[in-house]
């Protein structure tokens, strides 16, 4: 069975990640892109869909001994997990991707540290998500599987065999010595890959990582967990194209055994826009550029039929489909891959494109004439669509509706869109939109506002809280002191708590159909409990803010990684992992609660 979810190591190459176990196995891999079939899915199933697994050897039927310590290298993605084995001696393994400009690679270097520890690595390739057993067999000394258009190709020094339809290596390392393995994707119609140097593709990679790092202009308290989050942040962003995956994983479910199970290894303009607001403030410009190209790229020619998300590419179809075979992480079904949210309605998303745009802009990006032209076309668009129901940020499956957070965002895609052609950078019907950003509002405030709670609802006519709604003074719709925000704040604070304080999206109602259309439940969603503390710290209480964020950096795992919701009843980490849309809040509290002075030093 895989492990709990934060008992997982990123590694990726930022084309692609894996995800290691704190016993040595990878169980999850998708080669050559985020998007592709995974060659490794135990996470989602059982061994026989696929492992890598390097560690101590152990008796047949044990459990494999788990690593007593493990670390990044530093400020960078390269893994160190090490054992003690009594009586034997220690011994390391490095697991690392390097940024790669031919076929990419999973490297993992065994190092000997005191006395002689016995070791084995067992090598269980599976394409198609375990669905696929390969034709393994050598080819001058190397040993490749093919299935299909996929090759991997393994290079090792140690001696290797194959049994049980899966490649083993038993040797012994001693202090001092060191033994690699690299495994290497190919189209399996190519020549085969060139032979790997693992040596310097480490040191190559640990160049890469201290030179981006260096980048960052973040110096304030908390900076390890800013820079960690920053830099699982580039590690979800597809390098040739500049887009940034929700999370590398599909199916991580959001309630154990439950049914909402996700594939999030595409690019929401939302996910994304925030991620780059977050970099942007942290001095990493280039990124920001990237994505800005990535956005005009893949909305081109159509900003009319804005999608939600697209691929890391810029592709438009991401047909949903269910993989029958695969049981599920912890019986969680169905495992599913594709996203059919990706055809919905979220006029929220206007609005988050538009404060990435403007904030690029602000920042001083180099301007781009047709990122103002897409920005002047989606506000023409809202002109006409601003008041009609949708599906909102948590993409329900249930019926449309005014959702509150939804028409918040469409005034923020306005009043940007004000402010751009007010600097002189764009022409446009300056006092319509004025009228349109008024009458926006005052739908707002009229409609979705419950006076006897003091309280924005969730939607137009309900009773419903939604903690989207601790976004309406971050985006400026209404200042922090206004009563209907306290007395928001304060309701959802109240209503959409956990018994350890953190912060649920919205109610849910078990075996019954919610708003959501879905059964079942889930965790508290870690945004939004980053949300509440910055919404705190705006209304003075910022005390309460910093014990908030610090409780939520306490449930990051060992290595500062985060998935997207926290189970409080099983005290365990839920959802797809590692998750963007909670590291991007994570480096917004930190600064807000730095700018306002949280910290004595």
């Amino acid at each position: 069975m895989a492990g709990r979810i934060e008992d997982y190591a990123l590694i990726g190459d930022m084309q692609t990640a894996a995800l290691v176990c704190r016993d040595g196995t990878v169980d999850w891999l998708c080669l050559p892109r985020f998007d592709s079939h995974a060659v490794f899915a135990g996470l989602l199933g059982t061994e026989e869909h696929g492992f890598w697994r390097i560690g101590p050897a152990h008796a047949a039927g044990a459990e494999p001994p788990t690593s007593d310590r493990r670390r990044y290298a530093g400020d960078s993605l390269i893994l160190e997990s090490e054992w003690d084995q009594p009586g034997r001696g220690s011994v390391r393994i490095t697991d690392f991707m390097p940024p790669r400009d031919g076929a990419p690679q999973l490297v993992r270097i065994v190092e000997g540290l005191s006395g002689r520890v016995r070791m084995r690595s067992a090598l269980r390739m599976r394409f198609s998500y375990g669905r696929i057993t390969p034709w393994v067999h050598k080819v001058d000394g190397r040993t490749v599987a093919v299935a299909g258009p996929d090759s991997v190709w393994l290079d090792t020094e140690a001696e290797t065999h194959g049994e049980d339809l899966t490649t083993y290596s038993d040797f012994t390392v001693s202090a001092g010595e060191r033994i690699a393995f690299t495994i290497s994707w190919q189209p399996s119609h190519h020549h085969p890959p060139h032979l790997p140097d693992p040596e310097g593709a480490l040191t190559a990679t640990a160049e890469f990582w201290r030179d981006w790092v260096e980048q960052c202009t973040y110096r304030g308290p908390y900076r390890e967990a800013v820079v960690r989050s920053l830099i699982t942040l580039k590690a979800l962003t597809y390098a040739p194209t500049g887009g940034i995956v929700a999370a590398p994983t599909t199916s991580l479910p959001e309630e154990i055994g439950g049914v909402r199970n996700w594939d999030y290894r595409y690019t929401w303009l939302r996910d994304a826009a925030i991620t780059l607001s977050s970099l942007l403030r942290t001095g990493y410009r280039e990124e920001a550029r990237a994505w800005r190209e990535w956005l005009l790229r893949a909305v081109a020619g159509d900003p009319e039929n804005l999608q939600i998300m697209y691929g890391i590419a810029g592709e438009r179809e991401l047909g949903e489909a269910e993989l029958d075979w695969l049981p599920g992480y912890e019986g969680s079904t169905p495992v599913r891959v594709g996203n059919g949210a990706a055809a919905q309605l979220q006029l929220d998303v206007y609005g988050e494109v538009t404060e990435a745009l403007h904030l690029a802009h602000m920042t001083g990006l180099a301007r781009n004439d047709y990122a103002s032209l897409l920005q002047l076309k989606l506000i023409r668009y809202l002109e006409d669509h601003w008041n009609e129901p949708d599906e909102g940020i948590w993409e329900v499956r249930g019926p449309r509706r005014h959702f509150v957070h939804s028409k918040v965002m469409a005034w923020v895609a306005v009043d940007r869109t004000i402010k751009l052609i007010e600097s002189g950078d764009a022409d446009g019907p300056l006092e319509r939109w004025r009228e349109l950003r008024d009458d926006i509002h005052r739908d707002v405030c009229e409609k979705g506002y419950d006076p006897e709670r003091n309280t924005f609802t969730q939607s137009y006519g309900s009773k419903e809280l939604d903690a989207s709604l601790l976004l309406i003074p971050q985006m400026g719709f209404l200042p922090p002191d206004d009563k209907r925000v306290i007395g928001t704040i304060e309701a959802i604070q109240r209503e959409l708590s956990t018994e350890d304080g953190f912060i649920l999206r919205y109610p849910t109602e078990g075996d019954e159909a919610g708003v959501d259309g879905l059964e079942g439940d889930e965790g508290a969603f870690l945004a939004c409990s980053f949300w509440l503390a910055d919404d705190l710290a705006m209304i003075g209480r910022v005390d309460e803010a910093r014990k908030l964020f610090e409780k939520l950096l306490g449930l990051r795992n060992d290595l500062g990684l985060l998935a997207e919701e926290w189970d409080s009843k099983h005290q365990r980490q839920v959802g797809n992992f590692p998750q963007a849309f909670s590291h991007v809040p994570l480096i917004d509290t930190a600064l807000r609660l730095t700018a306002s002075g949280a910290y004595g030093g």
